[in-house]
């Protein structure tokens, strides 16, 4: 082990810092209040409000749009299409409004389809394939507009682009999505639907988000209003719904999964029909996520941060993007920015960045200097606005804590070092005989048992995850809460001679068996800094019917290994030197994803739980290992 980790630590250098072009002197906004910053919008643009932009069925989308008073038209276009209640513009999407304003863009906010002041009918993503598509022929063709425009927005407001980029619309000339994964139907060997699985296990985010979105009984206002008199309605009423509050600590635990809305008496709407679905449901191709057969159009500049709720899947399609665009062009434009914080947080980088509870540092990056570089380049034509230097993919390696660079991802220099799980059949909690070496295990070494139970689950501490209502806390935790139950099986490795870079895909494969005809397995990789402190790194889960795809569930036989390969987890860290690398396995990750009862049937409808007996087996016939891609 110590000659490995010695070759494989070499320290990379931090990139110079690329200066993007800043024809507007940076201002900081973020301590102004939404008034204020309202005030100065209406100072330096020509504001017109719940616009109803006709799509080809004849449904209007709800649109506000702010044009520069300075400068000559017409001007390139930045499109900021959301679910959320921004009519009434405020927080980040004011404040870029303004910025986009002061450098001679049209800002455009949109409501998607069935939501607030836009007609229609909900759909998670609003139909980006038709509403998308034709948004951009409408604003191509408006007076203010020189016909380039380009797609801005974080969460939602990123998820939608993804399935119009394959569209290749001629007025869509760059995009910039930001932590989009659940605009990601399948990529490469990622299949969560949206974020909706993970492994083939339900994600528990999706619960308090839809019951905050979705509202099939909404209040809608009457139709056939002019322009002016929508504009005067959105003023001063927001047909925002007020629910009733709910304790989603409690009700997130409601048996079956499948009645937990309609236990707090919502009508039926989106979430029972997604959770109706497996995940290789031919339905998942009828809305508006990307599929990796859909080709890619449009030069990107991606932003992805690592305790998010799907870095993997999103660095899985910016290199898809990178070989499947449309072009030459298309595909060498294609960047790439991961930064060390938790979903759509990119504001809160700078000096001093606590991401959770761990301290990163200096994470300071030109966020709005890269983007609006960026717009520059592709709608208005200046090619040294965003520099043909900038690397393709920057990255922030947690623990050196720096930012650092690379042509590609992951790194070409990566290599794999594989370290084994291996023990003497006591795993069990941070206090078993668990490690994690590069070496083989012998044939006769015994596994690993340990009882689920999904009653009393294994907690989520930390990870990557947002959205959910405040049930699960994202960022870098301490895992020694849960690595002292004996449900949890514990690797470490001993303390590092010198420091270790991973940076790139993290594969896991496990060899397993149950006395349950279906269980999950869940994997952590967990960094143990010398005082003992065990950050979380990143996570996974598999649930045993998907082991060998997605489209056909397969059922365990009682005690016969089988060999389960999870999702991979995606990251970049430095384990220091004196620190320890460890694997956690376990079969339950609650509440960030939806608990497996154990008896084999429709996971959403069962509610009797049953304790399964569990093992990891790890000889050297049946291996469990993971994959690390250790940077030189």
């Amino acid at each position: 082990m110590k000659k490995t980790i010695l070759l494989a630590a070499a320290l990379c250098t931090t990139p110079a810092a690329i200066a993007f072009s800043a024809p507007v002197a940076a201002q900081d906004y973020s301590k102004y209040s939404d008034e204020a910053l309202k005030s100065e919008l209406a100072d330096i643009a020509d504001e017109t409000l719940a616009v109803l932009v006709p799509m080809r069925d004849g449904i209007g989308l709800s649109t506000n749009i702010y044009t520069p008073k300075k400068g000559k038209g017409p001007f390139p276009v930045i499109l900021w299409k959301t679910p959320y209640s921004e009519h009434d513009i405020k927080g980040g999407t004011l404040r870029y409004a303004i910025k986009a304003v002061q450098r001679g863009f049209v800002f455009v906010v949109q409501n998607e389809r069935g939501r607030y002041f836009s007609e229609g009918e909900f759909e998670i993503l609003g139909k980006p394939q038709s509403d998308g598509y034709d948004t951009l022929s409408w604003l191509a063709a408006q007076e203010f507009s020189n016909g380039n425009i380009g797609t801005l927005g974080c969460s939602s407001s990123a998820e939608w682009q993804l399935a119009l980029a394959g569209m290749d619309h001629p007025a869509h000339k760059a995009m910039v999505p930001m932590s989009a994964g659940a605009g990601i139907g399948k990529v490469g060997r990622f299949q969560e639907q949206g974020n909706w699985y993970t492994g083939g296990v339900p994600r528990s985010l999706f619960i308090p988000w839809l019951y905050n979105v979705d509202n099939p009984l909404r209040a809608q206002i009457p139709s056939g209003l002019d322009q002016p008199t929508r504009a005067r309605i959105a003023a001063y009423n927001s047909l925002a719904a007020a629910k009733p509050k709910v304790e989603w600590k409690d009700q997130i635990r409601h048996l079956p999964p499948a009645d937990i809305m309609s236990d707090l008496g919502e009508p039926e709407g989106t979430f029972d029909t997604l959770i109706a679905r497996t995940p290789g449901d031919p339905a998942w191709r009828e809305g508006g996520l990307y599929h990796e057969d859909m080709g890619w159009g449009v030069p990107s500049l991606w932003f992805n941060s690592w305790y998010d709720v799907s870095i993997g899947p999103n660095m899985e399609l910016f290199n898809h993007a990178r070989a499947a665009g449309k072009d030459k062009e298309t595909r060498d434009n294609q960047y790439a920015v991961i930064a060390p914080v938790v979903h759509c947080a990119y504001s809160k980088l700078g000096r001093d960045t606590v991401v959770g509870d761990r301290d990163m540092g200096d994470t300071s990056f030109d966020v709005d200097g890269a983007i609006f570089g960026w717009f520059d380049r592709w709608l208005k034509g200046d090619r040294k606005a965003f520099p043909a230097s900038t690397p393709h993919v920057q990255y922030f390696n947690m623990g050196e804590n720096r930012w650092k660079s690379a042509p590609q991802w992951p790194p070409a220099t990566a290599i794999t070092v594989r370290f084994y799980l291996r023990s003497d059949g006591n795993a069990n909690s941070l206090y078993g005989d668990g490690k994690l070496s590069t070496a083989m295990p012998p044939a006769d070494e015994p596994g690993d048992q340990y009882h689920y139970d999904p009653l009393n689950p294994v907690q989520t501490i930390g990870g990557g995850d947002c959205c959910n209502g405040g049930i699960v806390i994202p960022g870098a935790a301490d895992q020694r809460v849960i690595e002292a139950r004996n449900d949890v099986l514990v690797y470490t490795s001993d303390p590092l001679e010198a420091p270790l870079d991973v940076t790139g895909f993290v594969d896991a494969v496990l060899n397993i068996s149950s006395s349950a005809k279906d269980t999950d397995f869940a994997v952590k990789l967990v960094d143990v800094a010398p005082d003992g402190t065990a950050w979380i790194i990143g996570d996974t889960i598999q649930r045993a019917r998907y082991r060998d795809g997605y489209d056909e569930e397969k059922l365990m036989n009682p005690d016969q290994v089988y060999t389960i390969r999870p999702t991979p987890m995606t990251t970049s860290i430095r384990f220091g030197k004196g620190h320890r690398i460890r694997v956690e396995v376990t079969s339950s990750n609650f509440p960030k994803f939806v608990r497996n009862l154990n008896g084999g049937g429709n996971v959403a409808t069962e509610s009797k739980a049953t304790v399964a007996k569990n093992e990891i087996h790890h000889d050297a016939e049946n291996p469990s290992y993971i994959d690390l891609p250790v940077v030189e």
